[in-house]
């Protein structure tokens, strides 16, 4: 069971929308999967689910069946973590999900890493929370990988969702503050993976699961990328030419290297079209856009495009899969 975590602290790059389409293509390739969403805004939840489950879900005056759930005992300082429910979308992928009020758990959080240092047993309890439910959740569902969506910012339930995975990958456009947030994200993961290791040293109860926190970057995906007549333009280019060598300096910490283009990068794991016109189908169809049919109108050109993004999607899942497994 491997966990991958999708960041970038610039949003609007369509992080969600990947990490959606991912999970899908894992399962159409036949891993199981848990989809977790541990952003407050809950957009992944809401694209996996249709409007009357999620009615169902956050309307519920009892136990909703979100991860929020799963760690408020520790929230409330009356307990420890309890299972979450698993929402099973089809028979390989389940969804932990989302839940709006998960971001006042944030306070809690920020204080239990600064408690760490104090070899305080809550504050670890508290820290390894994501880590511990995905973990049983993911046992419990026999799952292959677990697949996590976060939010686009350095707060502390990212922090704590970053530390809670094996890998990460990175989201981006190929513009200016794609970039410095690239810079910010390494800069922040080298940070926080040595204050954990710090704080493992304290742990004052070794038979308490905690999470290694060594997290390796498998790469970068650059989204919606400008095309003309099957040619990147040239004010892509501009920025998508200077993503492998910051990418190399600011997360992996190596030497740049001469006349490299995103074309060229092994660290590239995809070069991802905006399906304009699809979106909208899968949308209303509530699958995604490579599993569109005639029948949910993908006729004539949009086809074509449906097995266009296929392809790219197929291709992207399989490097992910390799670049683990290898």
């Amino acid at each position: 069971m491997k966990t991958i975590a999708f960041f970038n602290n610039k949003g609007g790059v369509g992080k969600t929308t990947l990490v959606y389409h991912f999970t899908y293509m894992l399962a159409e390739l036949g891993y199981r999967c848990l989809a977790v969403d541990l952003d407050p805004q809950t957009n992944l939840t809401s694209m996996f689910l249709n409007d009357d489950r999620l009615q169902d879900i956050y309307d519920s005056e009892d136990r909703r069946p979100t991860i929020l759930e799963s760690i408020k005992p520790l929230n409330r300082g009356i307990g420890d973590i309890s299972p979450a429910h698993i929402e099973e979308i089809k028979s390989n992928i389940g969804l932990l999900a989302g839940d709006l009020e998960l971001s006042l758990f944030e306070d809690k959080l920020s204080s239990g890493w600064g408690s760490c240092l104090n070899r305080d047993e809550a504050a670890f309890r508290v820290v390894s929370s994501f880590y511990r439910v995905i973990m049983e959740a993911g046992q419990r569902w026999s799952t292959d990988f677990n697949i996590i969506d976060i939010g686009p910012n350095f707060g502390a339930i990212n922090r704590a969702t970053l530390i809670a995975a094996d890998y990460v990958v990175v989201p981006m456009a190929a513009d200016l503050f794609s970039l410095q947030g690239l810079r910010n994200l390494g800069n922040r993961l080298v940070t926080w993976q040595g204050e954990w290791e710090d704080r493992l040293s304290r742990n004052p109860e070794p038979s308490l699961q905690l999470p290694r926190g060594s997290i390796v970057p498998l790469g970068y995906v650059v989204m919606q990328h400008g095309v003309k007549e099957s040619r990147p333009v040239k004010s892509y280019l501009k920025w998508a030419n200077r993503i492998p060598n910051v990418f190399r300096e600011s997360v992996l910490n190596d030497a740049p290297e001469t006349d490299l283009t995103v074309n060229d990068d092994p660290y590239c794991l995809a070069l991802l079209k905006h399906y304009h016109s699809l979106i909208p189908m899968a949308m209303e169809a509530r699958k995604p856009i490579f599993l569109l049919k005639p029948s949910d109108g993908a006729i004539g050109a949009h086809l074509g495009a449906v097995k266009s993004s296929y392809a790219d999607f197929y291709s992207f899942t399989n490097k992910i899969v390799n670049r683990i497994i290898d």
